[in-house]
């Protein structure tokens, strides 16, 4: 190993060391030592995604300002396609959103059931 000298304002890199231990600390960097997601970890990716998300969908309402006719239970208008197909898209998640509550809902009565009856026995 050689050593060269250090020119002014120059920070030396510590040597890495071979036995996948951190070079500042020496401890072996295990799965264990990594530190664990928190919530607010977590909620900030997710609040980022949705901010990533929510400019992607202003982009493309912008770019489909096209006016488009729409009729729906007798009702009928004109809008920019790109809100239309906004609109669509939000009735179906809450289509989704509504179906899966009520498996949810479903799913805990009969898990419900199942407790009250093994209490008894």
């Amino acid at each position: 190993m050689t050593s060269e000298p250090l020119k002014p304002g120059a920070n030396p890199e510590p040597p890495t060391p071979r036995d996948g231990s951190t070079p500042v600390t020496g401890i072996p960097v295990t799965p264990e030592a990594r530190p664990k997601p928190t919530r607010s970890g977590v909620l900030w990716v997710a609040v980022v995604t949705a901010l990533v998300l929510l400019v992607l969908l202003i982009i493309f309402i912008l770019q489909n300002q096209e006016p488009a006719r729409v009729m729906f239970l007798g009702l009928e208008g004109t809008l920019s396609l790109g809100m239309a197909l906004f609109i669509a898209s939000v009735a179906g998640g809450i289509f989704v959103a509504v179906a899966g509550a009520a498996r949810i809902i479903q799913l805990r009565s009969n898990a419900r059931k199942v407790r009250l009856l093994h209490n008894r026995r």
